[in-house]
């Protein structure tokens, strides 16, 4: 058995499979390369079994999303590492070695992120993931190399390896004992911020997670969801609040969780002063949804929390009103 498994999640997505999937098995001779299919309708399992015959394919009985697709389908992958990868994701040459260099020689890191930069601008770092994630007081996620619509141009000022917070899921590696402990992602995200809610309770647990600069993938986004879809808004929004929920400490949760309502209402107004209204009902909705279902999510609470998991108090302070547009060391 190889060592690595990476794990391609698709839905309908023949041509992103066209495109990006030679690249994938032409880098990654060490590891044993799955396409994870969430019931496609289009010709995307037929066209992987005629053309790359090593693929190993895995299909679910639905589309479950991001979240449960990967659920699902990890259940009959057994290589000790998991490199979950998005279908619009183009691997480098030696792009696994760094990352299994580093799960190696770290026993106790968990979860690794590459350097992930715009598969349509390779000067520049992708909005997903970026250099490794953290995360502010209130929820809000930021990136080195990317903060809200602010991105870093790549001049090797993120070349290390460094501990982070979170790790984007667009390319995420995991050790299967770690995801079959926190039992994978929560389906009830299906897609969005899953990934930080992993991350969160890995910390949770104990568990490190580490930026390997030294690895590189370039990453289209938005090619299953674009960013100016309200459907975006609404999983990102109530994803968040559901994130926090679960996972902030029991004594900041509640004064943590209303200013951050309070700073979703503005982002509202906001989408509304730009002409989108659709927006600012996504987020109402979101909201709703959040209320609906927030005895649920209090059940998923788990005993320990930890207390230090933000990395400064509001980046929406200092990107907006301190004109902090980029990633400071001294967060």
């Amino acid at each position: 058995m190889k060592k690595v498994a990476v794990v391609i999640l698709n839905w309908n997505g023949v041509k992103l499979l066209e495109q990006f999937l030679p690249s994938v098995l032409q880098y990654s001779p060490e590891a044993t390369v799955y396409v994870a299919d969430n019931a496609s309708t289009d010709a995307s399992v037929q066209f992987v079994k005629a053309n790359f015959p090593s693929v190993k394919i895995v299909e679910n009985t639905a589309n479950f999303g991001f979240a449960k697709g990967y659920n699902e389908a990890l259940q009959f992958v057994e290589e000790p590492i998991y490199a979950l990868v998005n279908s619009d994701i183009e691997v480098t040459e030696n792009w696994l070695q760094p990352i299994v260099t580093l799960f190696d020689n770290e026993p106790t890191t968990a979860i690794i992120q590459p350097k992930i930069l715009d598969f349509k601008n390779k000067d520049y770092f992708e909005y997903a993931g970026a250099a490794g994630g953290f995360i502010d007081k209130y929820g809000f996620p930021f990136c080195r190399g990317r903060i809200f619509e602010t991105i870093e141009k790549d001049n090797g000022q993120y070349n290390d390896t460094v501990e982070i917070f979170w790790a984007s899921g667009a390319c995420f590696f995991i050790r299967k004992a770690v995801y079959r402990e926190l039992n994978g992602f929560d389906p009830d995200f299906f897609a969005h911020q899953e990934e930080i809610d992993l991350c969160w309770r890995a910390v949770n647990k104990g568990h490190v997670i580490k930026y390997c600069g030294t690895s590189t993938v370039y990453h289209v986004g938005g090619a299953t969801l674009e960013a100016g879809n309200p459907r975006k808004t609404f999983l990102n929004f109530r994803n968040s609040l559901w994130m926090m929920l679960k996972n902030l400490p029991k004594g900041q949760m509640f004064p943590a969780l209303f200013i951050r309502l309070v700073l979703d209402g503005v982002a509202g107004i906001r989408f509304l002063t730009q002409g989108k209204p659709k927006h600012l009902w996504a987020v109402l909705e979101a909201h709703f949804y959040f209320y609906f279902h927030i005895f649920k999510f209090l059940g998923k609470r788990e005993g320990i929390q930890t207390k230090k998991y933000y990395k400064i108090n509001s980046i929406v302070y200092r990107y907006f009103l301190k004109n902090g547009k980029v990633f400071d060391v001294n967060f």
